[in-house]
């Protein structure tokens, strides 16, 4: 029995729950939450004996060098983004189960555990090896990103294809990440900015995520996720890799396998979610990446952020009616 439970809230119409997957990280994140919400402690704790080490003390403690290794970095920020849940539950600020849960590549497993589709201990091992296979294929092929700004899908899509590169995740309207090899990066950005981009900005990244150059990492978690256990989650997630919605625990292994090599759609998940009559979205976890984004794309959509004990205790009546 899993250590770490997202009660079945009663239905709370018009919201949805979103999940990083990236975000400040940094030596200290949660450890207010720690302190100040048991529940919160709880994760913490069941997340450093499903992983067999001491995770919650490298978040609190560092050292850094260690916590920015991408095989670290992953667990600490989908147990961060649980831990902030469970504690505004806890609080009582958020009393509600939402219409949809999305998460940003990543965050896509916090999505999938606040549904209740994969439990929280499995769930964290999963984006430990997740981050382990992710790190061994950046060393084996290195790569990178960049964010090109001011120009849509369509022509970034032409630019890459004809330079080597790749679209990694298509965030907002004008906010495009590409990725490959650094050559084809270097190209793909000069061609964009002949095309009329506003600006072209190189990314500190471990590899270039969401691209080819991670077939190994995906092939080696097809094997892991075969073996996984899933369950149908309670609300639907929606997809990173088609924006569709996921309510079917037998899509859920072939989803996390395709979100290693695909880029994110996060612009059509959020309009699915809009069309979907979603007014209010909560991000739970580190910074302000996904609300940030929301409103470059959903105009006029209430956002809330709990990253910290202060937000989880915050009035947040409105998303929890």
């Amino acid at each position: 029995m899993s250590a770490v439970s997202i009660p079945d809230l009663p239905p709370a119409p018009g919201t949805a729950w979103l999940f990083p997957g990236q975000g400040a990280q940094h030596v200290g994140m949660g450890k207010d939450l720690y302190e100040r919400a048991p529940a919160a402690r709880a994760v913490f704790d069941a997340a450093d004996a499903a992983l067999g080490f001491p995770l919650s003390t490298l978040c609190f403690e560092g050292p850094e060098d260690d916590l920015v290794r991408t095989v670290n970095t992953q667990p600490a920020l989908v147990v961060h983004a649980i831990a902030a849940l469970v504690a505004a539950i806890e609080a009582g600020a958020v009393r509600g189960r939402p219409d949809f849960a999305a998460g940003h590549s990543l965050g896509e497993y916090a999505a999938l555990i606040a549904a209740g589709a994969v439990s929280f201990e499995e769930g964290v091992r999963l984006v430990r090896e997740r981050g382990r296979l992710m790190q061994e294929a950046c060393d084996a092929v290195p790569g990178t990103m960049a964010a090109v700004l001011g120009l849509e899908p369509g022509p970034v899509a032409e630019i890459c294809a004809a330079h080597g590169a790749a679209l990694c995740n298509i965030n907002a309207p004008g906010n495009i990440t590409i990725g490959g090899t650094l050559a084809a990066v270097e190209a793909a950005g000069k061609a964009a900015t002949e095309a009329g981009a506003v600006r072209v900005i190189a990314l500190a990244v471990a590899g270039a995520f969401h691209t080819p150059l991670m077939e190994s990492a995906a092939a080696g978690m097809r094997t892991v996720l075969e073996a996984a256990q899933f369950s149908s989650p309670r609300m639907p997630v929606v997809s990173n890799v088609t924006a569709r919605l996921l309510t079917s625990a037998n899509e859920l292994a072939r989803e996390l396998t395709e979100q290693i090599t695909s880029p994110v759609r996060w612009v059509d998940s959020v309009q699915t979610m809009v069309d979907g009559g979603v007014t209010t979205f909560i991000e739970f976890g580190p910074g302000k990446v996904l609300t940030g984004l929301v409103k470059r794309i959903a105009k006029g959509a209430v956002t809330h952020n709990v990253a910290t004990a202060d937000d989880a205790t915050a009035a947040l009546e409105a998303a929890a009616r």
